[in-house]
């Protein structure tokens, strides 16, 4: 299962030391790293924070890390502390000239198209005591992702918006405890990761994409959750209402699904079957049966990168009796990614979903 780790490492490493550590790796671009390396030592790359970069991060994950990542990632890294005139420990000299020297003229690293980054949520004190879950302190979720996602391999990329819908499930675990869910173009799976943390009924995770949904199941055994964790092949122009009825979640998810104006139409007839029941033999919506098990939601997390795509959506939704609120500044968020500062969470909003019965 993903790992759950408890008081052990997490209290011989401590912010900012853990956030350097767990912004290694999730692959964070360099200067992000290097960022939080100044952190450490006080404003300065110092010899105790590159003896820890040496022991933690690039001789642990000999062999089992990046190569050209962790190659670029020494080549900014000494440069940094060179251009302060600082001394450089010679781990980190040796290790770049042996990259340099093996690597020389071989791109068959180049030719990997996966990575594994390990995704760290550190969870904050306030919270780990307020749940009265003292052991619980850092959960890392491992996933394959595409190495370059602009081949037209977006499937298998990590995405704001998954990040932002993973926080505002750990952030918010009652929402979903107990609860059928169901997640829209689950990509990597990294929120199903997450929803498996907070004890749901039932998760099934979709995507349309045959090699995304073939990638998705890599990283299901990754971390130990075939058994957990349902997949499904859905192709949103071709699911068949019926059949979508029938899954009758109780929670909907997605991230960063509001892309493609040509997809709008097949997504929101797809939000809107599963939010709703099948129709009784009048043909009349049984609206006893919602209210007994109490209405369906989805919960839908997205960058807003084309404002008439958007607007768009929220049109089409209205037209199918779907209601849309933005209840982004509305929900008690935690921070559970401080070291990730590359993902711009303000960029992100989470829209809640109904259908409305006329």
């Amino acid at each position: 299962m993903v790992q759950e780790e408890n008081s052990g490492e997490a209290e011989a490493i401590r912010p900012p030391w853990l956030h350097l550590l767990s912004a290694f790796l999730s692959m964070e671009p360099s200067n992000s790293i290097i960022s939080i390396s100044r952190d450490c030592g006080g404003g300065a790359i110092t010899e105790s924070v590159q003896n820890f970069i040496w022991d933690h991060c690039i001789n642990r994950a000999d062999g089992k890390g990046h190569v050209p990542y962790i190659r670029s990632f020494l080549k900014k890294l000494i440069l940094e502390i060179e251009s302060e005139g600082a001394v450089v420990i010679d781990e980190l000299y040796e290790q770049l000239a042996f990259y340099m020297a093996s690597l020389k003229g071989d791109d068959s690293a180049k030719g990997d198209s996966r990575i594994i980054r390990k995704i760290s949520f550190l969870y904050p004190a306030d919270l780990v005591e307020s749940r009265a879950c003292q052991s619980q302190r850092k959960l890392v979720v491992p996933l394959s992702c595409s190495l370059n996602m602009l081949e037209g391999d977006t499937g298998c990329s990590l995405w704001p918006s998954s990040l932002f819908l993973s926080e505002f499930i750990l952030s918010c675990p009652e929402l979903f405890s107990k609860k059928s869910c169901f997640e829209l173009g689950s990509g990597v799976g990294l929120v199903g990761m997450c929803l498996a943390q907070v004890k749901p009924s039932k998760v099934v995770l979709s995507d349309g994409d045959l090699s995304t949904l073939a990638n998705l199941k890599v990283n299901l055994e990754l971390n130990q959750m075939n058994a957990n964790v349902e997949c499904l092949h859905l192709p949103w122009e071709s699911a068949l209402e019926s059949d979508l009825q029938d899954l009758k979640p109780d929670i909907v998810l997605g991230a960063d699904v509001i892309y493609d104006p040509q997809c709008i139409t097949h997504l929101v007839r797809v939000i809107s079957a599963l939010l709703t029941i099948k129709k009784s033999n009048s043909g009349q919506r049984d609206e006893c049966f919602v209210a007994s098990r109490g209405q369906s939601v989805a919960y839908i997390a997205s960058v807003v990168r084309n404002i008439d795509t958007f607007n768009y959506f929220l049109r089409v939704a209205k037209e199918a009796n779907l209601r849309v609120v933005d209840i982004t500044e509305n929900v008690k968020m935690y921070n559970f990614l401080p070291y990730m500062r590359s993902y711009q969470r303000s960029s992100v909003r989470l829209l809640e979903i109904c259908y409305t019965f006329h």
